[in-house]
């Protein structure tokens, strides 16, 4: 005899989703159980995105078409994967959730209150179901997306994460800012991905196999031999504007070949032009435009009218 279908068996099915979470508050095994299942089905559902995202490149007969097949694929099969053995994290969840609620098997009598952390799962669910949906009332506008509506919006919006990471790095958040502008084109063209998601990568990390998180695959140019040349290239994502800054100063720090940079301090034509020699961007000119930049008088302008608008010195 076969089982029935629950509405939380298919991924396009968001009402069973919500009623899921409603179900919650009854706090029984069984909903317990079939939350736990979800979240299960979402963990796999991540896993397959990243194996995805790993390949070393498109494949021959690969398009918007078969990715989209392939991703509707990888959310229904993550549903059916944790329905069926799974990876055994609906077991554990269930045990130390049961824990938590002293929920009973066939206890009849009055649930005790709901717990909190019962809550969270039920509603993890709903918010980042297998279909990748996110309710738009837990997405932040950087989440979302960003793109400055002006050179001035840009450079106001990241000074404070320039100047938190030029404390960091021993340099000035003028030179961080200038370089943004130069690999972002004052945040009108930020790296994205091939489903169009913004990498939040302020500047241009490529994602080599030390890196562990997020990928965006897009276009770039490169100068080989003299020659400028249009080439496919991995990048790293980050989840925030805030997590490009910090991972920025992280890969310096981390790599012995910016030595020289970091030890440049506030001679910040120095900390560009040791970025370059290091081989930082194929780019010749990379460190004369950073300047180029910097010096100019809209940057100069709006970063003065930034410090003007605090009653505390920020540099």
């Amino acid at each position: 005899m076969t089982s029935p279908i629950l509405q939380t068996d298919v991924y396009t099915d968001f009402q069973g989703l919500s009623g899921l979470r409603a179900r919650a508050k009854d706090n029984s095994e069984e909903t317990l159980r079939e939350v736990a299942g979800q979240f299960e089905a979402l963990f796999i559902q991540m896993m397959l995105k990243s194996m995805r995202d790993a390949n070393l490149g498109e494949g021959l007969m690969d398009s918007d078409h078969t990715k989209t097949y392939q991703s509707m694929f990888d959310k229904q099969i993550s549903i059916d994967l944790s329905k069926r053995q799974g990876l055994g994290l609906t077991e554990m969840l269930v045990q130390q959730l049961g824990r938590s609620t002293d929920i009973e098997p066939g206890n009849s009598g009055v649930a005790p209150p709901v717990s909190p952390t019962f809550q969270a799962l039920a509603a993890s669910t709903e918010r980042v179901s297998p279909l990748g949906r996110i309710a738009e009332k837990s997405v932040s506008a950087e989440m979302a997306d960003w793109e400055p509506d002006s050179p001035e919006s840009f450079l106001k919006e990241l000074w404070p994460h320039a100047q938190r990471t030029a404390r960091e790095l021993g340099t000035k958040p003028e030179v961080l800012l200038a370089q943004a502008a130069l690999e972002t084109g004052w945040g009108k063209h930020m790296i994205r991905g091939i489903d169009g998601r913004n990498s939040f990568n302020l500047f241009s990390i490529k994602a080599d196999a030390s890196w562990q998180g997020e990928r965006a695959v897009t276009d770039t140019v490169e100068f080989r031999d003299g020659l400028m040349r249009k080439e496919r290239a991995t990048f790293r994502a980050y989840p925030s504007l805030a997590d490009s800054f910090a991972d920025y100063a992280e890969f310096l720090k981390a790599n012995p070949r910016y030595r020289d940079a970091l030890k440049a301090g506030s001679d910040l034509p120095a900390f560009a032009q040791a970025l370059s020699e290091a081989g930082y961007a194929t780019d010749p000119d990379y460190s004369s435009k950073i300047n180029t930049i910097m010096n100019s008088e809209r940057l100069q302008e709006a970063v003065s009218g930034i410090k003007e608008a605090h009653t505390e010195p920020l540099s």
